[in-house]
This record gives C-alpha cells, structure tokens and sequence, in this order.
C-alpha cells in the first residue's frame, strides 16, 4: 500500500531531455545541437561501398537497409540527432508517377504533370499504403537509437517542391514550366498543391507516428519565388501541410534553399524551428522573423572542403552567433557535399563539442 504523501516517481527520458529536442523547444542546452543534412551520404566510404551494391531506390526501400544506412554517420561522428534515409521523391510514386534516379543525371520523373487531365488522375494514398518501406525504417531505426539518448528526424518534401520534379519531370534551373502552370491555371494548381499538402501532411504526420521525434519540411525550389507569389501560390499549402502534420506533436522544422526573402512568410506557415542557408546571417533572419523562434543552420557546406583551421574559425562564428537566439540547432545550410574529407566532418562536430555555449530559453 502506496504511503501517504509519496510523490510518484519521475521517469527520465534521454531522447526528450536531448540537446536537439531542448532546441527545438527553446529551452536552454548545454551545447548547441548538431545534425547535417545529408549526413548520411556519398562522403561515407561505408555508404559508397553499398552504392556500387545497390541503387537508390533499393537502398531507401528495404528497411534494414535505410536504418543501416541512418545509423553510419551516428556511428562514426557524435552527433546529436539522426535524419531518416529515404529521400523526398518516392510520395510521388504512390500518386501514380513513374519515378527513376538515373546515374549522373538525378532523378527523372518519365510521365510529368502538365494538364489539369493530368492533375485529375494523381492518387492521394495512405502513407501506410505507399511508403510502409521508411515507416518501418523509422520504427527499426529508433529501437537503435533510443538507448542512445539520440532522437530520430523524419521528413518529407514541402508541396511546390514536389510541384516541381512532378511538373519538371527532374531537377530545372528556372522551374518556368511549374511556374507557367501555378500562374495560368489557378484551379489546376489549387487541385495540384491540396493534393500533394495531403500527401505530405499525413506522410509526416505517419512518420511521427512510427516513431520520429521531430520532422523536417524540405522546400528545395522555393527560393525561386517572388515573396508575392510564395505568398500566394504556395504559403497556404505548406501551412496545410504543417497543420496535418501537428497532430502529431512532435516539433517540426521548415526549411528553404536561398529563401532569405521568404522568411518572414514562412513563419507563419507554423513551424516551430526554421532551417536556413548560408545566404543570410542568423541574427538577419532573426531579425526578419521577429517572433522567438529557433533557426537551424548554416554553414555553407564548401567550407568543409577548405582547410581544418577555416572549418573551425567558420563554425566557431556560427555557434557564437547562435547564442542571442531563443535556439539554435546548428546544420550547413545545405547537404554535405560527396567530397567533402572525413577529418573535416569530424573538427566541425568536435568545433561545435568544444565551444559548449550556453543559450538563452
């Protein structure tokens, strides 16, 4: 029989207690938090080996492929959180696209979107349905990492970048073909973008339900926007997609490529953490937010091509720079790149170890 007035014990859970989770939350960590994009990737001799094995497809689809793959640069480097292998294309698939990454050239979508008949026949899937294959990676991969203290990232493309490989039909400088669709067919590309914020909506929000501790919203292309047509073409969507997305309580991060401009819009699209490139200082797009909300980022990844001395002096103006913010995760402001030297990665996790800030809650 329980005495009177004993207090119920306090479970401590590592993960929610982790440095990136505090971050994201604003409250105060003993060391900036450190994750890369693309961490998991070409500068790994273990992943290269199981390239020459495999294509990527095969490795994200098999989930004790992508968790193997997940847990290699937590393995090698002391990072303070994992992002799940997979990559941003395969919702595609399930709506009915014909996706193929072909080698040397990136991604090649064979039957584009381009008419509102096309736009028609597009399924919106069940995650469960479409992408079992990184669910169960998600669920392998936390098993792994949850004794480690370490929390797990899942992700997915935001709307109009799936607009564009889906319209594109692969990787285009100017995105004028998804551009010309967004601004002469406005129903089409209304029906365009509800469907792909469903899809990527509820594939996160699956995702946090197999088992990731915060999300990560991908925006590759919108930088070539004008912040009037962000606004209108794309911001409703993406706040869309967030809001399914929060039903699974776990923080989520928005991230865009050279959107600087966007910023203050993107805010309101409800993220609680905002990536950015290395195009604009951490105090600028502080400044430009306005509310207390915490940035990940953002070194730009070729200075881990340079000299050790100039990876740590351009981390270490970084990580102080983060200290006046409400949070900071720091990140590059891009994927590393496949060159980049082991010994480099791991001064700038060992640059970011040292300095030990303390930031404000």
């Amino acid at each position: 029989m329980e005495s009177v007035g004993t207090l119920p014990q306090v479970r401590h859970d590592p993960v929610s207690d982790s440095r990136f989770l505090r971050a994201c939350r604003r409250e105060s960590v003993d060391a900036t938090p450190i994750w890369l994009m693309r961490q998991a990737g070409r500068y790994m001799p273990e992943y290269r080996a199981l390239r020459e094995r495999y294509g990527i497809l095969d490795l994200i689809k098999p989930p004790e492929l992508a968790c193997e793959v997940t847990l290699q640069p937590i393995n090698a480097f002391d990072l303070d959180a994992a992002i799940i292998f997979a990559d941003i294309l395969p919702p595609l698939e399930g709506m009915g696209l014909s996706l193929e990454f072909v080698r040397g050239e990136g991604p090649l979508i064979h039957n584009p979107v381009r008419t509102t008949a096309d736009i028609e026949q597009l399924r919106t899937p069940s995650p469960e349905e479409a992408l079992p294959f990184t669910l169960e990676a998600i669920r392998l991969t936390r098993a792994e990492l949850e004794p480690r203290g370490i929390p797990l990232i899942g992700f997915s493309g935001a709307p109009f970048t799936l607009a564009c490989y889906a319209v594109e039909g692969g990787a285009s400088r100017h995105q004028a073909t998804v551009k010309r669709l967004m601004m002469s067919e406005p129903a089409g590309w209304d029906m365009l973008m509800t469907k792909l914020s469903t899809v990527a909506g509820n594939y996160l929000l699956a995702q946090a339900r197999a088992g990731a501790h915060a999300l990560q919203l991908f925006d590759s292309w919108c930088g070539e926007l004008s912040p009037a047509d962000y606004a209108n073409y794309v911001l409703p969507y993406t706040r869309r997609t967030i809001e399914i997305a929060k039903a699974g309580g776990v923080p989520i991060i928005l991230f865009g490529v050279g959107a600087g401009g966007l910023l203050e819009r993107m805010a309101t699209a409800g993220p609680d953490v905002i990536g950015v490139d290395w195009r604009i200082t951490l105090e600028d797009a502080a400044s430009i937010i306005g509310a207390p909300t915490p940035l990940q980022g953002n070194l730009d990844p070729a200075v881990l091509l340079s000299d050790l001395a100039s990876v740590r002096r351009r981390s270490e103006q970084i990580i102080a720079e983060g200290r006046s913010l409400p949070g900071h995760i720091f990140n590059l402001g891009h994927g590393i790149y496949p060159e980049t030297p082991l010994e480099n990665v791991e001064a700038l996790v060992q640059t970011d170890k040292e300095a030990r800030p303390v930031l404000a809650s």
